[in-house]
């Protein structure tokens, strides 16, 4: 009988020219305009991937600060660092990371990093596999995943997961045979250490639409409700549909009769409601939900919230 073929491929390369390694990291992520400067380290770099179209580990040392911008695109991707560090998400939800703990990426959106010296280590997920086991854990139909990088793992929840990133590793990037069967065991199994461990929301597959909104307009809310936790305003809403602020809301007002900033508020309203409903009072307080939804002003959030749903949001949450 003819033993199974390894599943697994993999590819490593090293060296210590810059700018071969900038071109490289750029092939490697699908991106370009990456900058590196050299810092007082001597330079060198290595990368290697092993995995599958599944699940894979990627590790990097890059000895020189790096610049750039990025898109997780068809992946879900786990990152943590040895040494080195620098600032994710530069310019929006700025995380500082550093060795210790493990971030997301940002899902769904470009994001600009800065990294210097890094020895990183990273679990790639594709996109239809984690959001097939997201669906069966929460017992719902696969949806986007949109997980929030600025919220820290608890810590039992982080001992849980490095201790499945061991195991895995030794599957995937052990010398001896492994079998179809045992990697995809494997995959399955990470995959579900992450959901349990890293902060994120499950997109219904079936958002509701305002009546008559097609095209554009459909995707604009489409988007909002995929990227209404992180900072987007109109002006991102419209850059991504294609089209000027004016235009965006000339499309809503014709189609379904509102404003785009109305609808992403009302969007963020209804969120802060999800969580307050899903929340006890000694978990959470309402200014730090609605906060963390983008209402700053207390007084304001409190009476379009008692507008939009009949009750203050202390009631909801008490209820």
């Amino acid at each position: 009988m003819n033993a199974e073929p390894d599943p697994r491929t993999s590819f490593e390369t090293s060296g210590a020219d810059l700018e071969a390694a900038v071109h490289m990291y750029q092939d490697a992520y699908g991106s370009d305009g990456f900058r590196a400067t050299r810092t007082d380290r001597a330079f060198s770099y290595r990368f290697r991937v092993t995995g599958d179209d599944t699940m894979s580990f990627r590790s990097t040392r890059f000895d020189a600060r790096m610049e750039g911008e990025v898109e997780s695109g068809d992946e879900y991707v786990v990152m943590w660092l040895a040494d080195g560090g620098g600032i994710v998400d530069v310019g929006r939800q700025e995380v500082a990371f550093r060795p210790g703990t493990p971030m997301m990426f940002p899902t769904g959106r470009p994001f600009a990093f800065d990294l210097q010296d890094v020895r990183q280590s990273l679990v790639q997920f594709e996109r239809t596999f984690l959001e097939r086991v997201a669906a069966e854990e929460h017992g719902t139909q696969p949806a986007p995943l949109v997980f929030d990088h600025t919220q820290a793992p608890r810590t039992e929840d982080l001992r849980r997961w490095n201790t499945q990133v061991q195991r895995a590793a030794e599957t995937v990037l052990g010398n001896g045979p492994v079998s179809p069967l045992v990697l995809a065991e494997t995959a399955r199994d990470t995959a579900l250490a992450l959901l349990r461990t890293f902060p994120h929301t499950a997109l219904a597959p079936d958002v509701t639409l305002p009546q008559g909104a097609t095209g554009r307009v459909r995707e604009a809310v489409e988007y909002m409700h995929a990227f209404a936790h992180t900072p987007i305003t109109t002006t991102d809403v419209a850059e991504h549909v294609g089209l000027s602020v004016r235009g965006l809301q000339q499309a809503f007002q014709r189609q379904v009769g509102s404003a785009p900033n109305g609808m992403l508020r009302g969007i963020r309203l209804d969120r802060v409601r999800e969580e307050l409903r899903r929340s006890a009072p000694g978990e959470v307080t309402v200014a730090a939900v609605a906060v963390r939804w983008g209402f700053a002003h207390l007084g304001r959030f409190s009476g379009a919230y008692a507008a939009r749903f009949g009750e203050y949001p202390r009631d909801t949450l008490h209820g």
